[in-house]
């Protein structure tokens, strides 16, 4: 072979050398560029089992103990107490003149509250002075019929005639007049308008008439009802399944929502016979005495306490998940895997924790469960 057949083959194992490395330097490696491992989800019923990398850096607790009765909070309102409530009515007929007290006002026992104009009056007052004549007659006849009869000028029968209508003329004498004292009238003063006043003390909680208003006696609503509140009832709206937490007699600890730090004894002094058949809830009646927070209508948080003592895991609030309307906890389930167990979150205690059901005295959780859950979900 001569030397000029050597250069073209001498050229072509250097170029493919040349490629050759420029290959094994652009070649990238699939392990080094691949992202690193998410934590692994496995589904596990209620629970799921979580693989981390590096569990250390996850901080855990244990649970503490926490002793109380079981509790139930339900919500209610302000009502007043209906054997507590006192009508104002008026007999008289007739146009209101003046009105004195208005709805919201706290009255007090004989104050007027307003003032009518009755013809009622005229006619029974008319009554009254005509009852008054025919007594005075009546009994200057029995006077003359009792002087004939012991001279013998009149028969028994005629003189026992004379005492009856005496003694009827007396009757109506004191039925009109009391008529009068019925519409608020006194007799030795008469005046066609009457002063409606105050039966009780307290604050008036309904009214129905107005200015120049007519009233027709007992046939109208009642001009006004006057409320005693220092005694009040809390009615509280408790489901069927929770019935079992209250009896009669029991106390409860009653929160205003405008006052929330206001803790108010009460005692239940009526559970409902009646569901609601659309909440299925019971009325249950609580009673309370009022020191002037109170007022009518305030929405109120009722809590009733159990007679036996149970014993709760008590966790830091931050190691609760709330997620999808449940709550959970992540516990360690040994080498990287954590297992997230449901629980139902209690009340809250000072220095941010939390009573919990679900889990037992003891048990390790994690403290931050959101910051663990945010890692599962990357």
């Amino acid at each position: 072979m001569s030397r000029t057949n050597y250069i073209p083959i001498a050229l072509s194992i250097a170029a493919a050398l040349l490629l050759a490395g420029c290959e094994k330097v652009v070649k990238a490696d699939p392990a080094k560029e691949a992202p690193p491992t998410a934590p692994q989800v496995v589904p596990a019923g209620n629970s799921s089992v979580v693989t981390v990398d590096k569990p250390e850096q996850y901080a855990v607790v244990t649970a503490g103990k926490y002793e109380a009765a079981p509790e139930l909070n339900v919500t209610g309102t302000v009502t007043p107490d209906v054997s507590r409530n006192i009508p104002v009515i008026t007999i008289a007929s007739g146009r209101v003149l003046e009105i004195h007290a208005k709805l919201g006002d706290t009255v007090t026992k004989g104050q007027l509250l307003m003032r009518v104009q009755s013809a009622d009056i005229s006619s029974a007052f008319s009554d009254y002075r005509q009852a008054v004549v025919d007594e005075i007659l009546a009994r200057a006849q029995l006077e003359r019929a009792k002087i004939l009869l012991e001279k013998g000028a009149m028969a028994q029968k005629d003189y026992e005639v004379a005492v009856d209508t005496e003694d009827k003329a007396k009757v109506t004498v004191e039925t009109t007049e009391a008529h009068l004292q019925v519409l608020g009238v006194d007799k030795d003063h008469v005046s066609t308008i009457v002063d409606v006043v105050a039966p009780v003390s307290g604050v008036i909680t309904d009214q129905q008439v107005t200015q120049a208003a007519g009233v027709q006696g007992l046939a109208s609503p009642n001009p006004f009802t006057i409320s005693d509140l220092s005694h009040v009832w809390v009615l509280c709206d408790v489901f069927e399944n929770d019935l079992k937490s209250v009896r009669l007699g029991q106390f409860a600890d009653v929160r205003l929502n405008a006052y929330p730090d206001q803790v108010f004894r009460a005692r239940i002094s009526n559970i409902g016979p009646i569901l609601d058949p659309t909440i299925r809830t019971a009325k249950v009646r609580l009673e309370v005495e009022n020191s002037g927070l109170m007022r009518i209508g305030m929405f109120v948080t009722a809590t009733f306490h159990g007679s036996e003592v149970k014993t709760h895991a008590l966790v830091p609030a931050t190691a609760i998940l709330h997620l999808h309307d449940r709550d959970w906890v992540y516990a360690p389930g040994g080498g990287k895997s954590f297992r997230r167990v449901e629980v139902v979150g209690g009340i809250t205690l000072p220095q941010n924790m939390q009573e919990v059901t679900g889990i037992n005295p003891g048990d390790q959780v994690v403290k931050d469960a959101l910051v663990l859950e945010n890692s599962v979900e990357q």
